[in-house]
């Protein structure tokens, strides 16, 4: 069965940086976009960004604009999130999640065919 696991999480400074990655199974990879979400406590799931099949196409939120950078190894299975400059507004949980449609890089959750178990991400003042 498909599986997306999601590792690289923790406690980090503000200031600080953290690099997750996504190892996926169960599915041919290299056709499926990726995608990075985040859920704070007692709030909505967010986009954080995507990237399309090729690395080609990426798309991000404007609150993670010029500080995170997504980024994926075909070869490895593997898509990342390069989190660099945390705020203590980034804390959450972060998943990745993989569409089907290889080309789509939205923020529209059902998109997103399957998704990981999330990272824990606390960033502290």
């Amino acid at each position: 069965q498909v599986q997306l696991v999601e590792s690289g999480g923790g406690l980090v400074q503000a200031g600080g940086s953290l690099r997750l990655s996504c190892a996926a199974s169960g599915l041919t990879f290299s056709t499926y976009a990726m995608g990075w979400f985040r859920q704070a406590p007692g709030k909505e799931r967010e986009f954080v960004s995507a990237i399309s099949w090729s690395g080609y196409t990426t798309n991000y939120a404007d609150s993670v604009k010029g500080r995170f950078t997504i980024s994926r190894d075909n070869a490895k299975n593997t898509a990342y999130l390069q989190m660099n400059s945390l705020k203590p507004e980034d804390t959450a949980v972060y998943y990745c999640a993989a569409a089907q449609g290889g080309n789509y890089i939205g923020n529209h959750p059902p998109m997103y065919n399957y998704w990981g178990q999330g990272t824990q991400v606390t960033v502290s003042s």
